[in-house]
């Protein structure tokens, strides 16, 4: 099985509040190269948006991987670690579920804005795509460029 790394983060704008937007994004890495891809989710919270970020990393492995997945959100990494019970957003953990299921795959919580490389690029691209209402493919691409050749 290849080895991957999955740094995610979402993003909610206005969580809990009016008419928030959110935002997920993880970033993929095998062997030092990465890639970047996101979701629009809209009106979610920005814990429905950390689970989002998840499953769409997973989502977006072509095949069963073993997995170190990172993310700032412990409500997920210890959710799926099975230390936390899940009480709310059954759809969202569903979802996350699903695109689990075929990987093998080590939950780690890496602590936010703390000078992590690629945690801060999922973390400023969530925000930034949130902020436009939509995925911008280039400036995902050029984020994860700015890492270059980087094996965490």
């Amino acid at each position: 099985m290849k080895q991957v790394t999955i740094v995610c983060d979402g993003s909610s704008l206005g969580n809990g509040k009016g008419n928030p937007r959110a935002a997920a994004v993880a970033v993929l890495g095998f062997k030092g190269l990465w890639k970047a891809v996101g979701e629009y989710l809209g009106n979610a919270t920005n814990q429905q948006a950390e689970i989002a970020a998840a499953a769409i990393g997973l989502e977006n492995l072509k095949e069963p991987c073993t997995v170190t997945l990172m993310s700032d959100s412990r409500y997920v990494v210890e959710t799926m670690g099975g230390t936390w019970k899940r009480k709310t957003n059954h759809d969202w953990w569903k979802r996350l579920d699903n695109a689990a299921k075929k990987h093998h795959i080590t939950w780690k919580w890496v602590k936010g804005h703390n000078g992590h490389d690629v945690q801060e690029v999922a973390d400023s691209m969530a925000r930034k795509m949130a902020e436009l209402g939509y995925v911008d493919q280039a400036l995902l691409e050029d984020a994860v460029v700015e890492l270059g050749v980087l094996e965490i």
